[in-house]
């Protein structure tokens, strides 16, 4: 969701990280930050609250009918964006534990010994798939060399 948002429009994307935007003006004397009615609105201001509302409609399209309900409430992108990290990524705390149980998965992983090469990617490959999408990258010389040492004995060079 993120890259096609960013590929749309990259403001988008700030607004879903930073909150819409509201058009405001300063006024009096000492000076004092008031909400801006419709009517007092120019065209950039326009244009910023049309972003807000397209960013909000990028999202809600985006999402499942069974999932609106978790998100009928949220006024802003932010929010809609936040309620859906949470539902579907967790919390920091539940990140933080899906890694360590990834991480030892990654550390115990062992080819099967009636598996095939194929299967023993498959399980791997899902394993550092998992780990990536929570932000946790291997590099590819610690990869290979975990794939060369998990293989049997049978494989070993002649």
């Amino acid at each position: 969701m993120h890259d096609f948002i960013i590929a749309e429009d990259s403001e988008l994307w700030d607004i879903i990280c930073d909150g819409p935007y509201i058009p405001t003006e300063k006024i009096g004397d000492p000076l004092v930050t008031m909400l801006k009615t419709r009517k007092e609105y120019n065209d950039a201001d326009k244009k910023a609250v049309a972003k807000n509302f397209r960013a909000k409609k990028i999202l809600v399209c985006g999402i499942r009918p069974d999932e609106y309900n978790r998100i009928s409430a949220c006024q802003s992108a932010k929010e809609i964006w936040e309620a859906l990290q949470i539902a579907h990524e967790g919390t920091t705390q539940v990140n933080q534990s899906k890694i360590d149980m990834l991480t030892t998965k990654y550390e115990l992983f062992r080819m099967k010994d009636d598996g095939s090469i194929q299967d023993m990617h498959t399980r791997f490959t899902s394993i550092i798939n998992e780990l990536h999408s929570l932000g946790e990258i291997i590099p590819r010389n610690k990869l290979v060399r975990k794939i060369l040492s998990v293989l049997p004995s049978s494989w070993e060079s002649k």
